[in-house]
């Protein structure tokens, strides 16, 4: 099934015709709109009418996180205040979150964009769907929640945190699609295997994202739940959830090119990449009005294949993510900064800066542990007090980051240290 014929498997050449005149417009506008971008293309003598087409893009600037920190809250927005209708935001390097804002016309074709996703995955009008993304400045919930009521799907905003009552509505309602990230669906599948309730379901399709998961997860969600599954992507800065999603045939996630212009470059040089060859993935926004970015570099690893796919569509795949270029972590569907924990262990008296954190993933769930060295007095006086440090650094984590870290305090100089770049981080999980 096809959500939208015409753009999904409109021909290269049409397509790039598009993408340009979408390109030329967007340039114009964020010039003359965007003090920032403004700035950053005359510090280059980079003109709007320089950018002819598609073909110019890498005459354009990047955009990073760093600058969405730089321009916080506001810096980037393209369109007045009293046109945005929605602010929507996720963790950033220094405690201030990425914002993404929206205008009421952002809002419609990201709705378009999440229904051509569920389309993809073979949800209809006929679906009944339990959006179990949280809500709120995440993307996800209201994201996939504004798709699925455009295809004319009925809704359940489950949101996350309530298993039991999950599982309830599922079988109540008897639901037949679920939007969530993939390690919480195999939570869920645990739950019913331990009820005995697996056979109850009406369950036949689950869209997956906001963490990294693998093709033995996916093999796991649709043995244990007798279901088929699909990989959504999207970055809040980007739009959401939606940017891409792959097909019943699983050969890459499809990216819906007439919103979104791909390149891949080389993260060290910044020069792309030849066709199918391995860089970072870099994404422009070709249509959205409240915060449009020009090459905005995710910092995500992978390679586009261009050719159609056997399902029909001619839009290019994103290949397997094959890690990142920083040091971002997505631990839990949330990204998570080792510089936050940093700053986090600032705000704490008696810790040091030596801190060593540990990602893994039991039974299909990730792990989150942080060891912090802690002053030599915490070690001679009574368990309470180094307790209570314990539970000050783990509240102070939390809050930084949004979710719990196990915390082990050890005595100086236990942890690693060095005279170069000291290693803060081991990613003991297996995602490829």
């Amino acid at each position: 099934m096809i959500w939208n014929e015409a753009k999904e498997c409109m021909s290269r050449d049409e397509l790039k015709s598009l993408q340009s005149k979408r390109l030329v417009k967007l340039v114009d506008r964020v010039y003359h709109n965007v003090e920032y971008y403004r700035k950053k293309m005359q510090a280059i003598g980079l003109e709007p009418s320089d950018i002819k087409g598609v073909e110019d893009i890498v005459k354009l600037p990047f955009t990073t996180y760093e600058d969405l920190n730089a321009a916080y809250p506001y810096g980037l927005c393209a369109a007045p205040l009293s046109q945005i209708v929605r602010v929507q935001a996720s963790s950033g390097t220094t405690g201030k979150s990425k914002v993404a804002t929206y205008t009421r016309r952002d809002i419609e074709i990201w709705s378009e964009c999440v229904a051509r996703a569920l389309t993809m995955a073979g949800v209809t009008r006929d679906d009944i769907i339990q959006v179990g993304y949280g809500y709120g400045l995440f993307t996800g919930g209201l994201g996939a929640h504004y798709g699925a009521e455009n295809l004319g799907a009925m809704v359940i905003p489950m949101s996350t945190g309530n298993t039991k009552k999950l599982i309830t509505m599922m079988i109540d309602c008897q639901v037949t699609a679920i939007a969530c990230t993939p390690s919480y669906l195999l939570h869920v599948a645990e739950a019913l295997e331990e009820q005995g309730l697996v056979d109850q379901i009406k369950l036949k399709i689950a869209i997956c994202g906001a963490e990294p998961w693998t093709d033995n997860m996916r093999k796991q969600i649709e043995e244990r739940l007798h279901i088929k599954a699909y990989d959504i992507y999207g970055l809040t800065e980007i739009m959401g959830p939606g940017v891409a999603c792959d097909c019943d045939h699983h050969k890459g996630l499809h990216i819906y090119e007439d919103h979104f212009l791909p390149e891949i470059i080389d993260p060290e040089t910044l020069k792309p990449v030849g066709d199918g060859e391995s860089g970072e993935l870099v994404i422009t926004t070709l249509t959205k009005e409240g915060m449009p970015l020009l090459r905005y570099r995710t910092r995500d690893l992978t390679s586009l294949e261009t050719g159609t796919c056997e399902c029909g569509r001619t839009m290019a795949r994103i290949q397997r993510f094959k890690g990142r270029s920083d040091d971002m972590l997505v631990i839990r569907g949330v990204n998570v900064f080792p510089s936050q924990v940093e700053h986090a262990l600032l705000s704490v008296a008696g810790t040091t800066p030596n801190y060593f954190i540990t990602v893994d993933r039991v039974d299909n769930n990730d792990t989150f542990e942080v060891a912090i060295e802690v002053e030599e007095r915490f070690f001679s006086d009574e368990i309470r007090a180094l307790e209570s440090l314990r539970d000050k650094v783990a509240s102070a984590i939390h809050q930084a980051v949004g979710i719990k870290a196990k915390v082990k305090l050890v005595e100086p100089n236990t942890l690693e240290h060095s005279q170069g770049k000291t290693k803060h981080v081991n990613d003991k999980r297996k995602l490829v």
